[in-house]
């Protein structure tokens, strides 16, 4: 992608710098708590989890639909195998998981195509659910509350970016954009 294709939000670098500064802190924050109340290398596997998800979740503007596919697997992995662990491991998503996860399901909703878009939000739903197989617990809420909030709000933006459109001046002709005949 070249600075011409990116997206003109305002902003945008700073918020996802912002993002990164919380995701970094908040994955050393679980891990030491981890460390001081599960012990061992608990701590190992939710980090190396929230590091990836994290990571595509700053990705996503150089390719909405793979780095969001990239975030659900990654998660429907980690829930499955913490699921499988039992005891042994703490429960997934970890906190910083579910927030990377929310804001990779609802910046799709907000840009993706319609269809590409429902796939999005229904597969975040279900990882979602899954989640709530193992009980209720802060785990589970934290899941359940961040994947509400990118449904909603990427409805809601994807509605005003709509409604922007509506009333936008058609883009002026220039070399860079030539007139389509």
């Amino acid at each position: 992608m070249n600075t011409g294709e990116r997206p003109t939000r305002p902003g945008g670098r700073t918020f996802d710098l912002a993002l990164g500064v919380v995701y970094a802190l908040g994955i050393v924050f679980t891990a030491f708590m981890f460390m001081s109340s599960w012990g061992g290398t608990s701590w190992v596997f939710g980090s190396a989890v929230s590091t990836v998800v994290s990571g595509t979740a700053l990705m996503r503007e150089r390719h909405k639909l793979l780095t969001t596919v990239a975030g659900l697997v990654v998660t429907a992995a980690a829930v499955t195998v913490s699921l499988k662990a039992g005891d042994d491991l703490p429960q997934e998503p970890a906190p910083i998981t579910a927030l990377a996860l929310s804001v990779l399901v609802g910046s799709a909703i907000r840009t993706l195509p319609a269809g590409q878009a429902a796939g999005i939000a229904v597969t975040g739903v279900v990882v979602t659910a899954v989640v709530w197989s193992d009980g209720w617990s802060g785990v589970t809420s934290l899941a359940t509350m961040g994947m509400i909030a990118a449904l909603v709000m990427g409805l809601l933006l994807r509605g005003l970016d709509n409604r922007a459109s509506v009333g936008a001046p058609a883009p002026q002709e220039s070399r860079a954009n030539p007139p389509q005949s």
